[in-house]
């Protein structure tokens, strides 16, 4: 499924839009998370440290929402239903260095013993205001 036309400036790396990501926990509870993001081809790609709630919830669960919020105009917005397609540590400390270049200009500063995962997400439709 690729993202929809009229909202493709806010998957630009440019924009620098954040995305909100929602989870379900084991007990059904709904879990937020604001954070950077990434695109390749029609999926997101999202980094995480391993054993985050969001990374626990996304491993037992593939199942997710998201939305990107227009930075200019925060009544503009893309929501999206996705699946977590894959995980992998591969690259994730090369990716998040990179988002942290794109978002704050500068290196990302690693935790003692961080391990970095990036889940690939493929958004299973598409809706919006704006």
């Amino acid at each position: 499924m690729t993202f929809p036309e009229k909202f493709a400036d806010l998957f630009a790396p440019e924009t620098k839009s954040f995305l909100c990501l929602a989870t379900v926990n084991d007990k059904g509870t709904p879990q937020l998370s604001p954070v950077w993001f990434d695109v390749e081809g029609d999926y997101i790609l999202v980094n995480t440290a391993e054993g985050r709630v969001k990374a626990r919830n996304m491993q037992a669960n593939d199942k997710v929402a998201l939305v990107i919020q227009d930075p200019k105009n925060p009544y503009r917005y893309v929501g999206m239903q996705g699946k977590v397609v894959s995980v992998t540590n591969e690259g994730a400390d090369d990716h998040i260095n990179m988002l942290s270049m794109r978002y704050n200009g500068a290196p990302w500063q690693f935790g003692e013993g961080q391990k970095r995962l990036i889940f690939k997400i493929q958004p299973t439709s598409f809706a919006g205001n704006g």
